[in-house]
């Protein structure tokens, strides 16, 4: 009984995760479309409103809708007018005291993770976490400022170091760039490994599992 038991698991709890994943994106996205249709409705005149709220109780419109708007203002943010309108709206949000604080680093990580050019993730490393005795797999995402790296003086990298089970959160750290190892296992396997609290071994690109000797430091 106990073996088919976490047969079951082992089938059912990837799906389940999955959805739950998934489901809640959904939600948040159906959720910025109806803030966006009850500020509409409480404008709108008494007679129309009826008809505005049965458009927001059909099922996946809210979804269809917000995905249309990102796809179409991506579209237009590519054009020449675009590139112009964001120029604009860039200068005037800077202008506002805390706002452009906020605004700036969101739109700096922001095109740091989603450019294909760059440096966020691009590898995966073994540092030294908690003491010097152990191992940690962290990523790479960049080089420091160069404020930090005039500084520190020597040859140092940005890391993340990801917390286990739930990669989301966990430490910047900037280490000693002598102090890391570079895994040649990809970042999606590392993310895999960690996840899995070690249980799942990463493999190479020819299949057969990564084995990283440390060097003596």
């Amino acid at each position: 009984m106990k073996k088919y038991f976490i047969a079951g698991i082992l089938v059912w709890a990837p799906l389940a995760v999955t959805i739950w994943v998934i489901s809640w994106g959904l939600g948040l996205l159906d959720g910025v479309f109806g803030s966006v249709m009850h500020a509409i409705i409480v404008v709108l005149p008494n007679s129309a409103t009826s008809d505005v709220q049965h458009f927001r109780d059909i099922p996946g419109v809210g979804i269809l809708i917000v995905i249309f708007i990102i796809m179409l203002t991506g579209l237009i943010a590519i054009s020449f007018a675009g590139q112009w309108w964001l120029k604009v709206w860039d200068k005037f949000v800077h202008r506002i005291p805390i706002v452009r604080s906020i605004y700036s680093s969101v739109q700096q990580v922001s095109s740091t993770l989603f450019s294909g050019s760059g440096q966020a993730f691009s590898k995966a490393l073994l540092i030294r976490y908690p003491h010097a005795d152990s191992w940690a797999i962290a990523f790479q995402t960049g080089i420091p400022a160069k404020e930090v790296t005039a500084k520190l003086g020597e040859d140092y990298v940005n890391v993340f170091l990801p917390t286990t089970p739930n990669p989301t959160s966990g430490f910047f750290m900037i280490v000693p760039r002598s102090m890391t190892i570079e895994l040649e296992m990809s970042v999606e396997e590392a993310l895999k490994h960690i996840v899995s609290m070690g249980s799942v071994p990463p493999n190479s690109s020819n299949g057969t599992p990564v084995t990283v000797s440390p060097p003596h430091i």
